[in-house]
């Protein structure tokens, strides 16, 4: 049975799953999609391990800000972020040290 498993992320990212429902979306093209599932596509993030880094919703990180959700980058984790529906995802990536993955060639 293995004990290990390997990823290949240099980042993780938190984000709170409730305040992404109490939100309802509001990021993305359309504004229609949770925060962490617009910040993948955004920044063209491979899915589970594969990706460069990894973009988590966890349950709920007890902050509970009214119109934004929580999110903490792991490798910077006293500063936490409060991202409002709407919020440029360029923005939100710069703010958590996230980059684009650039195209496959």
């Amino acid at each position: 049975m293995k004990t290990q498993v390997r990823s290949n992320w240099s980042q993780t990212v938190l984000v709170c799953a409730k305040c992404s429902k109490k939100v309802g979306g509001g990021f993305g093209e359309g504004g229609k999609q949770p925060l962490a599932k617009a910040l993948r596509r955004h920044l063209g993030l491979k899915k589970g391990r594969k990706g460069n880094a990894g973009i988590v919703e966890v349950s709920c990180l007890g902050v509970c800000p009214r119109n934004a959700v929580v999110v903490v980058n792991g490798a910077d984790s006293r500063i936490w972020n409060l991202v409002q529906p709407g919020a440029d995802l360029d923005a939100v990536a710069d703010s958590l040290g996230l980059a684009a993955t650039p195209p496959a060639d």
